[in-house]
């Protein structure tokens, strides 16, 4: 799974999100007339004297108070698509460590979703053009803004989108542990929030797009055998481990938080 991850989601910037550029680009599941228009799904972006756009910038000031706290520690840690970082994130939610070298199938699934999910990232991004919310207002990120970052647009948050997608797919292949999965998905959106770098119906906006594109994925042929391959997969590695994940308490305690 840890590449897996690495190769879906490594280190490429695109839409102030990393992706591995010399990565081996895998055809996606969907035939562009079976992707649908996140761009009319999705609702517009707030814009300026809208009750949603005041929202969004009071959660963003409201939630710089969270400087400095585990929570904000959380929110850097999720910002990082490393290998290694990547290879823990879903441990406690999962209830176990996976090994790369035992699950092809769940890297080939992460891996061919994954231009899927770009494109639609991409077109809405491009569509709504709505700037990040440290360019609103003055506040403190939890990472270095680069220029090329600052450029990117907010709307809808790519972390989100792939953070959703993923925990949806492994609540199907592992629905025992749908609760967990999904509330560390959830957590893994808020972090932009609570970054600072995204604003929250940018996050709310990633979840629905995400759903969008995994509900389409379904009607793939390829992708359903590819989950039936990779709920195999899982099935027999939480069967070999010995024991669940050890520390997932605090991690447990700061997705429990109510942020905004």
């Amino acid at each position: 799974m840890r590449k897996a991850l690495l190769l879906g989601f490594g280190l490429l910037l695109v839409g102030g999100i990393a992706f591995a550029e010399d990565a081996p680009k895998p055809p996606p599941y969907l035939d562009p007339s079976a992707m649908p228009d996140t761009t009319v799904i999705l609702p517009h972006a707030p814009v300026k004297g809208t009750a949603r756009y005041e929202a969004d910038r009071k959660i963003f000031l409201r939630t710089r108070k969270l400087k400095g706290s585990a929570r904000w520690a959380m929110a850097q840690n999720d910002n990082d698509y490393s290998e290694a970082a990547l290879s823990k994130d879903f441990t406690c939610a999962l209830g176990v460590a996976m090994n790369p070298q035992d699950e092809p199938h769940i890297s080939q699934l992460v891996s061919r979703m994954t231009p899927d999910l770009l494109k639609a990232m991409r077109d809405a991004k491009n569509f709504n053009k709505r700037q990040r919310p440290f360019l609103i207002d003055k506040g403190a990120t939890c990472i270095t803004i680069t220029p090329d970052f600052a450029k990117s647009y907010d709307y809808p948050s790519g972390h989100s989108t792939f953070s959703w997608a993923l925990g949806l797919i492994l609540a199907e292949i592992a629905p025992d542990r749908a609760t967990p999965i999904l509330a560390r998905a959830r957590a893994y959106g808020e972090s932009r929030v609570v970054c600072g770098v995204h604003n929250a119906s940018a996050v709310d906006a990633g979840r629905t797009e995400a759903s969008i594109v995994i509900a389409a994925l379904h009607s793939s042929a390829e992708f359903r055998a590819d989950m039936d391959a990779a709920r195999s997969e899982l099935a027999a590695a939480r069967a070999k481990a010995a024991t669940p994940p050890a520390g997932c308490e605090a991690e447990a305690a700061l997705i429990a938080q109510s942020l905004y």
